[in-house]
């Protein structure tokens, strides 16, 4: 409890040619076939000319949510003041419904070049506390930028989580399912920002990679441990937001060692959580490293030590290095913007 007060922040049919019977009588000959009309080539889905951002209301969102906080097992909103309904936060603040948990949107971004003709990714990224999506993920923070500099056929979803407000609340996302039913409805509106429902089968079947930043820990732990699409997240990157729910993190790591990846960096603020989750995973002869990999293939687990709680604030933009999430991304193998031996331009 302590702890998490330091939060600020996936046959050809060939026709069989009938045998001719053979008659005593001749017969006229048969008129040869005509050889059948060759299909037309399947219409190629052309890149993203330029960068496509949209904030739009999600019928999934993560919030409102009128539901029980797990744990406590209590009314989520837990304060009412006449008409108003409120939630105190673990630091015992009252945080308003109308004003913190009724945001319902999601910011989606298509960078330039993102080609649904590609393997492509489809990043969740879950923000920490006190933030926007306008101030904080896309201004302060640069993650689409980041996902638009990382060379990757990488398309971007964020929930906007509890608004502008020290509360780590995962709301809906604490609901069984509601992970399984966000990623539909993002796979649908990715579509729909493209702007072509054929491309609806590529967002559909995009591996997802959680991206949790500080207080979206409480959100990324539930999606893995109840969300029901397990088999959609190759992998979670931890932005110094281990702050508790290791047993559910490495409930998902055990049934993912082989197809999935882990990198957590850290600062002080969560080594103590993210020591215990190497603990866990050496109890389950899990191997993982303590030092930045070549690559984030299956399999890979990585726990990065980033320096003192100071750095906190800035994690996302200067972790291990200047834009981490880039590198981060980067490092995905298998997700380039271009085919093999085609040069992209610009």
């Amino acid at each position: 409890m302590k702890r998490r007060t330091l939060l600020l922040l996936g046959a050809l049919l060939m026709p069989t040619a009938a045998r001719a019977k053979t008659t005593k009588q001749a017969k006229p000959a048969a008129k040869k076939a005509a050889a059948p009309a060759k299909a037309a080539p399947a219409p190629t889905l052309p890149p993203v000319k330029e960068a496509k951002t949209q904030l739009i209301a999600f019928n999934t969102s993560a919030f409102p949510y009128r539901g029980i906080v797990p744990g406590p097992n209590k009314p989520f909103l837990d304060v009412k003041q006449g008409k108003r309904l409120g939630h105190t936060t673990l630091r015992g603040d009252v945080c308003w419904e109308d004003q913190t948990y009724s945001d319902r949107r999601s910011l989606l971004y298509l960078p330039a070049g993102y080609n649904p003709a590609l393997p492509g990714l489809m990043v969740l990224f879950l923000h920490g506390q006190g933030a926007t999506l306008e101030r904080d993920v896309i201004a302060r923070q640069g993650i689409a930028r980041q996902v638009s500099e990382c060379g990757q056929n990488v398309a971007l979803v964020a929930p906007q989580l509890a608004f502008d407000a020290l509360d780590s609340s995962a709301g809906n996302f604490w609901k069984p399912g509601h992970f399984a039913a966000y990623i539909d409805e993002a796979a649908e509106r990715l579509m729909r920002l493209y702007g072509d429902k054929r491309a609806g089968p590529h967002f559909n079947a995009a591996p997802v990679v959680i991206v949790s930043y500080s207080g979206g820990y409480l959100a990324a732990a539930y999606a893995l441990a109840r969300g029901g699409a397990t088999y959609r997240v190759k992998g979670v990157i931890l932005m110094d937001s281990l702050y508790g729910e290791e047993e559910k993190f490495d409930a998902w790591i055990s049934t993912r060692r082989q197809t999935g990846f882990l990198l957590s960096a850290y600062t002080e603020s969560t080594r103590e959580e993210n020591a215990n989750l190497q603990a866990m995973l050496a109890k389950r002869r899990i191997a993982h490293a303590d030092a930045l990999p070549r690559n984030l293939s299956p399999g890979t687990m990585t726990f990065l030590s980033c320096g003192g709680l100071e750095l906190h604030g800035d994690f996302m933009t200067h972790a291990w290095g200047q834009d981490p999430l880039a590198q981060a991304l980067a490092m995905i193998p298998g997700y380039p913007q271009t085919a093999p031996g085609i040069k992209k331009t610009s």
